[in-house]
């Protein structure tokens, strides 16, 4: 018999947005692959974001948390990216994260995030993105 792990949606739940990890319809995580990846010191610096944003519910410092645009909004641990974008019941999720290597937002990053905010949506709306506990 096979078993089969549920899938770890929540990066974070605080008192303001609740932050999540992105799945593909494949069941893959880009973003939580890349934090997974990364060492203790980095780690901390995300959490840390992900707690300020969860908990306070906003980040004011443009060095830290900034909108990209097309409601694509960016975590900015440096040197990382994690990209994001917020949809109701206060939560935030997590698309696609990288090593930031130049001033700007690479468009295929951003697009990526779009991509992944287009399918979440549409498979929340058709109600197979969460996996149900039986």
């Amino acid at each position: 018999m096979l078993q089969f792990m549920l899938k770890e949606y929540v990066a974070y739940k605080g008192f303001a947005f609740q932050i999540e990890w992105y799945y593909s319809p494949k069941g893959d995580s880009q973003a939580l692959d890349y934090y997974l990846k990364l060492g203790q010191q980095d780690r901390i610096k995300v959490l840390k974001l992900f707690k300020m944003m969860g908990d306070i519910g906003r980040i004011s410092d443009i060095t830290k948390f900034r909108n990209e645009g097309d409601k694509v909004y960016a975590f900015k641990p440096q040197p990382h990216r994690f990209l994001s974008f917020f949809v109701h019941g206060k939560k935030i999720i997590v698309t696609n994260a990288f090593l930031k290597k130049q001033d700007k937002l690479p468009e295929s990053e951003k697009d990526k995030a779009l991509k992944c905010m287009e399918s979440y949506l549409k498979r929340v709306k058709e109600d197979k993105y969460y996996e149900k506990e039986e």
